[in-house]
């Protein structure tokens, strides 16, 4: 085992992570923290503006749940919006409520806390071989640097300028890559349109607490929240925020090894916890940790850093909060999610020069770029093929 002493998807693991390694809470963590907003804002912001979810509920649990997530595995396991639930519910343009997204997160919770405390999630992972692990990987970090490029040719001299600063600050290390990112993105986001930052600065605190939504869910909001956004997100989660997400923790952090059941287990209970008071559907997803890294993350510390900010933010600034997220600019965004692909893609570099594992890692990049669970399923069936001898290439 990875890292020595007890398995940890045990009780005993769970223990041993707690005493094992400290964060670290510098400027290096704090950088590194602001890594996965290229994926975190956008989803954000089509909730607030598109659905009207209330800003506290979201914030808030998506705040606590990294404080949690930051100290207990002590590493940059990131809390991401899950994607398949996001872009259906965001893309209806309003069908879907809060109460079928408030399901969606119970059915959610309940399934991968089942799964991983009875063990299925590893009869459903015995199937992912590394060819298939890195196809996943692979795949997921080049739809991140080609989603990356859209964002940023929405205004191209400003994502020209933030690529080749960022390359130079990622080069020469003696700022941050990302506090020069954001200084730059602040500074375009004035330019761009004045009037809105001007009204953004005179925001004033307005505090409230996090309230229980979970009542105003009826049975039929959950009946359509599961079917319709919940069952279609499990095998996106089983690739990216399962087997990913172990795979590219386990490869950069040896010493704080996670299991599949661990993963299941924990995004089971926050998802558990965070429903009931507004929080949306959440995951570890892979493509998180790589942009927490790439910007200088190396411990739990950045995720409790960032938690902070996001429970700060819902507690005093809940009702202007979209106001902040959306004067980003999007080319930003996109040159913050183009390194999180690049550090994410590079991690299949181990795949080695054995023809047939390179075909099955490349097809099933090819369609985790299009649909993560299709990949799963073609990356078994094309394996065993080749390993059997029924396919040749």
């Amino acid at each position: 085992m990875v890292g020595g002493g007890a398995p940890p998807g045990t009780v005993a693991g769970w223990r041993r992570r707690w005493r094992a390694g400290r964060n670290r809470y510098d400027s290096a963590e704090l950088a590194g923290a602001f890594g996965d907003l290229g994926t975190l804002i956008p989803f954000v912001v089509g909730y607030i503006v598109v659905l009207e979810v209330d800003p506290l509920g979201v914030l808030f649990m998506f705040g606590l749940s990294e404080i949690l997530v930051g100290l207990y595995y002590r590493t940059p396991i990131p809390v991401q919006p899950m994607k398949a639930i996001g872009g259906v519910a965001i893309a209806s343009g309003g069908a879907v409520t809060a109460g079928m997204i408030c399901g969606a997160g119970l059915f959610t919770g309940l399934f991968w806390l089942l799964a991983g405390s009875t063990r299925i999630v590893e009869v459903l992972t015995r199937f992912a071989t590394r060819p298939l692990i890195r196809g996943i990987v692979l795949g997921l970090g080049l739809r991140f640097m080609t989603e990356g490029i859209e964002m940023m040719v929405t205004t191209p001299w400003l994502g020209g300028v933030g690529l080749v600063l960022t390359f130079l600050l990622l080069t020469y290390r003696r700022i941050p890559a990302m506090f020069g990112l954001l200084v730059v993105g602040a500074v375009a986001a004035y330019f761009l349109d004045p009037n809105q930052a001007r009204q953004l600065l005179s925001v004033a605190p307005d505090f409230r607490l996090p309230e229980l939504t979970v009542a105003r869910m009826n049975w039929h909001e959950f009946v359509a929240g599961t079917l319709l956004l919940a069952i279609p997100q499990l095998p996106v989660t089983m690739g990216n925020a399962i087997i990913a997400i172990r795979a590219e923790n386990n490869e950069l952090f040896p010493d704080h090894p996670v299991s599949d059941r661990l993963m299941a287990v924990s995004q089971g209970l926050m998802n558990l916890v965070a429903a009931p008071f507004g929080g949306i559907p959440m995951c570890h997803g892979a493509g998180g940790m790589a942009g927490h890294v790439r910007f200088g993350a190396r411990t739990g510390g950045s995720l409790v850093m960032l938690g902070v900010i996001l429970v700060l933010l819902a507690l005093f600034f809940s009702n202007s909060v979209g106001l902040l997220f959306q004067i980003l600019p999007a080319a930003v965004l996109g040159v913050i999610l183009f390194f999180a692909g690049a550090e994410l893609a590079l991690t299949t570099r181990d795949i080695g020069t054995r023809k047939e594992d390179v075909y099955v890692m490349l097809v099933v990049a090819g369609f985790a770029m299009w649909n993560m669970g299709a990949a799963f399923v073609v990356g078994i069936i094309l394996y065993e093929a080749l390993q059997r001898r029924w396919l040749s290439i």
